[in-house]
């Protein structure tokens, strides 16, 4: 059958512009299907990424939709994808617009899922309101900016531990808080306490933060205050669409979209890359991952097209 496209690259983050950048390189035929906003919208910067370092994270993504121009193959649409189904040897997508909510059918040779993840933050007063300034993932794209500071580490377990151990190389002043007691084995209290880190066991009430986003202090249930300039937690998460789930593509025991070698899920044809996929998370890597991924696909393509 005729299709539409070589590839349907769904998302719109760095993962799935840098796929859609190599593959225009590559003369394929490409929509990019754009479902909204990234996940780290809320930061005010984006860091670790060579030559963008500080960069806000829409004008990174404005200037990847940018030079994507010169490609006359590549089309990038606001499109939500809601359904996708195995025909012949590719995919149909159907869908409809962000803006106008209009219904539309894709079909493409290739599918590449890069859409990335929500986190799921306690529901607790604050952390939705402070996420992304005084409430930070990841201390490799946040730390530097908090460096020194008094800084908290939330959350229970074997998590928390190696977190908090993680950001007392950035400041020596750490404090973890469990949010409740019994959430810390013995050889945890002992390895945080080496380390000079304290901990903080009463049930958490709220965080309360500045007029600009940053975090203050934190409150407790017994009333206490605790001023931190940053609260750091691994939060769960959850892929942000179900698509690989509902057309049978398999999910590792974490909720990552499993992936070979080569990015390609356990359905052929089905490509995943970025947040998506299981890895670490920062926006230089999935970047690359959308490269990585991009050459696969036309190789995969073109060993298509040319039989032995």
């Amino acid at each position: 059958m005729d299709f539409d496209y070589d590839v349907l690259v769904i998302g719109a983050g760095s993962a799935g512009l840098s796929a859609a950048l190599t593959l225009g390189r590559c003369l394929r035929r490409v929509l990019v299907a754009d479902g909204g906003p990234p996940r780290n919208a809320a930061s005010p910067a984006v860091h670790g990424f060579l030559t963008r370092d500080g960069i806000r994270p829409a004008e990174l993504l404005r200037l990847g939709h940018e030079q994507l121009k010169p490609y006359e193959t590549v089309t990038t649409e606001c499109l939500h994808i809601d359904e996708l189904t195995c025909v012949g040897k590719g995919f149909r997508a159907t869908g409809h617009g962000t803006a106008d909510d209009a219904p539309t059918t894709i079909t493409a040779r290739r599918v590449l899922l890069a859409t990335g993840v929500s986190d799921i933050l306690p529901p607790l007063p604050g952390f939705r309101e402070l996420w992304g300034r005084g409430v930070l993932h990841c201390p490799y794209c946040h730390g530097w900016e908090v460096r020194d500071q008094p800084l908290a580490v939330y959350g229970q377990g074997r998590t928390v531990t190696g977190l908090a151990l993680l950001v007392s190389r950035w400041s020596r002043d750490v404090i973890v808080v469990t949010d409740g007691p019994g959430h810390l084995t013995p050889n945890a209290r002992r390895r945080l306490r080496r380390e000079k880190i304290g901990v903080r066991e009463e049930p958490l009430v709220r965080l309360i933060g500045s007029k600009t986003g940053d975090l203050r202090c934190l409150q407790f249930a017994d009333g206490s205050e605790l001023e931190r300039a940053a609260l750091f937690l691994h939060a769960p998460q959850h892929q942000r669409t179900t698509l690989a789930t509902d057309i049978g593509a398999r999910l590792t025991s974490k909720g990552a979209v499993w992936v070979d070698s080569g990015l390609q899920t356990s359905l052929p044809g089905l490509y995943a890359a970025g947040d998506t996929k299981p890895g670490t998370q920062q926006a230089l890597l999935a970047a690359a991952d959308g490269n990585r991924a991009a050459i696969v696909i036309n190789e995969s393509l073109t060993r298509e097209e040319c039989p032995r």
